[in-house]
C-alpha cells in the first residue's frame, strides 16, 4: 500500500522554519515525506535536510519521495528520541531548524493490518516499528486491571477507564483478545448506553489512543527529543512541534516554557545566584491552529496545534 499522509499545517510550519535561509534542518517525523519535501524544495544550494522516522514503511516512502533532491536529503530509520545520535552519525551539526509532527499518521490508521484503527478488524499490533517491542495484544492480555485502568485514564483521558479495564480482563479469562474488533466491542460494551448515545465519536477512540501511546512509548520521548534538538540548534534556529491531543501539547508547552525561563532565584535575592538564562524565546504566544479550510478538507487536522520557539 502506498504511504499516504496529509501533512497538517504544512505551510505554517515550513514558513516558520524558513529553510530558504540555508543551513541544516531536521524533520524528526518523516511520515510520508510531506513536510520534508516542502523543506527540501525550499532549501538553497548547500542546504541539507535530515529526515527520520521509526516506521520502516515511512522511511521507504520518504526515501522514494525525496530521492529527487539527491544528496541534499538524508533519510534515517530512527526514533526521534535519538536525534542527537542521528545528527552525530551523519555529521549534521548545528541545526538551523527542526520540527516534529507527533502522533499516528493517516497511513498507519488507514492500513488495517497495522491494528491502529477501531474501524477495521485486524490483529492487535499498533507498533510504529514492527521489528520489535510489545504489541497492543501484549498490553491488552498481559497488563493487570489496575495497569490497564491507569493507562486508559492517563493516556486516553477516558472517564470509564475502570469499567473498560474490568471488561477486558473478564473477557480475556475466557479467550485471548487478538483483534481490534474484539477490543472495540469490549470497550463499547463497558460503557452505559446513555454514554454511548451521547458520544460524538467512536466509544473506543480514547482507549485505542491510550494503548497505542503505551505500546510506542510516545509521551516519554517528546521532552528528551526537544531538549536534545534545541541543544543542537544554532542561535536563531527554530524548533516547531505539531501536536494532536492535550497530553502531547501539555508536554511541549511545559518543555518550551522551561527552556524559555531565565533566573529562578527568589525575588528577595539582590543578585542572581542560580546563573540560569533562557535558552529559547517563544515565536508564538498561542499555538497556531489549522484554518477552517484545512479542517474541512482534512477533518483529522481539527485538533492540531503548532508551537514554535527560537534559539537565543
Amino acid at each position: 500500500m502506498e504511504f499516504r499522509h496529509a501533512s497538517v499545517l504544512l505551510h505554517e510550519v515550513v514558513d516558520a522554519l524558513s529553510p530558504e535561509r540555508g543551513g541544516v534542518f531536521a524533520d524528526c517525523t518523516a511520515g510520508g515525506g510531506g513536510h520534508s519535501y516542502e523543506i527540501a524544495r525550499r532549501l538553497p544550494k548547500g542546504g541539507r535536510l535530515i529526515s527520520l522516522d521509526r516506521d520502516p514503511d515511512a522511511v521507504a516512502a520518504a526515501k522514494e519521495r525525496l530521492a529527487v533532491f539527491g544528496g541534499k536529503v538524508t533519510v534515517v530509520k530512527s526514533d526521534y528520541s535519538e536525534i542527537g545520535a542521528v545528527l552525530d552519525s551523519v555529521g549534521a551539526d548545528p541545526l538551523n531548524g527542526v520540527m516534529w509532527d507527533l502522533g499516528v499518521s493517516s497511513f498507519q490508521l488507514d492500513e488495517g493490518e497495522r491494528g491502529f484503527s477501531y474501524m477495521k478488524d485486524a490483529p492487535l499490533d499498533m507498533r510504529m516499528d514492527r521489528s520489535g517491542g510489545i504489541t497492543a495484544e501484549d498490553v491488552v492480555n498481559g497488563y493487570s486491571a489496575e495497569e490497564l485502568k491507569r493507562i486508559i485514564w492517563e493516556y486516553g483521558e477516558e472517564k470509564f477507564a475502570g469499567p473498560v479495564a474490568k471488561n477486558i480482563v473478564k473477557a480475556r479469562e475466557k479467550k485471548r483478545i487478538t483483534t481490534t474488533g474484539e477490543l472495540a466491542a469490549l470497550v463499547a460494551g463497558a460503557m452505559p448506553a446513555a454514554a454511548r448515545r451521547a458520544e460524538t465519536q467512536h466509544p473506543a477512540k480514547r482507549t485505542f489512543q491510550a494503548i497505542r501511546i503505551e505500546v510506542n512509548g510516545e509521551l516519554d520521548q517528546i521532552e528528551p527529543s526537544i531538549r536534545a534538538a534545541v541543544e543542537r540548534l544554532a542561535p536563531g534556529g527554530i524548533a516547531a512541534v505539531i501536536t494532536f491531543h492535550s497530553l502531547e501539547d501539555r508536554i511541549v508547552k511545559r518543555t518550551f516554557a522551561d527552556l524559555a525561563t531565565g533566573c529562578i532565584c527568589p525575588p528577595e535575592f539582590p543578585v542572581c545566584v542560580c546563573g540560569r538564562v533562557p535558552v529559547v524565546e517563544h515565536v508564538t504566544k498561542k499555538p497556531v491552529v489549522p484554518s477552517k479550510d484545512e479542517t474541512e478538507e482534512n477533518p483529522r487536522a481539527r485538533s492540531a496545534k503548532l508551537r514554535i520557539v527560537r534559539k537565543l
